[in-house]
């Protein structure tokens, strides 16, 4: 990416933040407004990496299964979700969620090193795209070392506060469905749940869309991708998003059913402690 690009990049975020300022006391929908920018000033507390909580966001207990059978859309993103709606369980009725009517929810084999009992379940479109997994009984991985001259600018484009099991400590808030965008030669952009914080100042060498579980659970996560990078020109992009500009971010997260769809679907999301 040229300087040029980059610097009309970072002017975009700004005016991009500008505006989420602009809209934090009349906004009652908790849309996908991007609300923080590289350069915002983390805290433990109201992380901007894993995404505090949007202007007037609604609650997470208001959100997660609200009308979910009869396809009413949660109020959190402009796009319209699909007309209707079912409901996964597991076997053991250990984790459910909302998804689509034509969507496929697959049980596979977790990954090696998962704790027993641990889950792994595929959600693909109509078409059998590959959209997000579940995956539960994660070995916590603390976050790896990450230089100051090798952090990424992130963006969060949305964020909305959700009701799961968690353990807090160093690092960590409230779990959040998020969606963010990490700058490198395009923008690349990854939705899932999280309570892990991203990096400080906002910059990051990987978001990780995890959530540390209640101690001896292991941890989870409910998303596209479990941790989110800025890939290099030859490295394979997806199911992480790609865009050239923030503005096609936005429009991704605000505009399309796509998202509606998938963030309903990772807020209805109920994990037995």
């Amino acid at each position: 990416m040229t300087g040029t690009a980059i610097s009309r990049g970072i002017r975009l975020a700004a005016a991009l933040a500008l505006a989420a300022t602009a809209l934090a006391g009349c906004s009652s929908e908790g849309k996908g407004t991007p609300a923080w920018t590289a350069g915002a000033t983390e805290g433990t507390t109201a992380d901007p990496s894993a995404g505090a909580a949007s202007p007037g966001a609604p609650s997470a207990a208001g959100t997660a299964s609200a009308g979910a059978s009869a396809g009413a859309t949660t109020g959190t993103t402009a796009g319209a979700t699909a007309a209707a709606w079912k409901t996964f369980a597991d076997p053991g009725k250990n984790v459910s969620f909302d998804l689509p009517q034509e969507w496929i929810a697959q049980s596979v084999t977790p990954a090696q090193g998962t704790l027993p009992g641990a889950l792994r379940i595929e959600v693909k479109d109509a078409e059998g795209r590959y959209l997000a997994a579940l995956q539960t009984g994660l070995a916590p991985q603390p976050a790896g070392p990450c230089a100051a001259d090798a952090a990424k600018p992130y963006v969060v484009v949305s964020s909305v506060p959700v009701d799961l099991p968690h353990r807090g400590g160093d690092g960590t808030i409230d779990p959040h469905v998020v969606f963010r965008v990490i700058q490198g030669y395009k923008y690349f952009g990854s939705y899932g749940v999280t309570n892990v914080v991203g990096g400080a100042d906002g910059k990051s060498c990987a978001l990780q869309n995890i959530v540390r579980g209640p101690e001896g659970k292991g941890d989870y996560s409910f998303g596209d991708l479990a941790e989110l990078k800025a890939f290099a020109a030859d490295q394979k992009v997806a199911p992480a998003k790609s865009f050239d500009t923030l503005a096609q971010a936005d429009k991704y997260v605000n505009d399309g059913s796509e998202f509606a769809n998938v963030q309903r679907m990772l807020m209805s999301l109920k994990i037995k402690n």
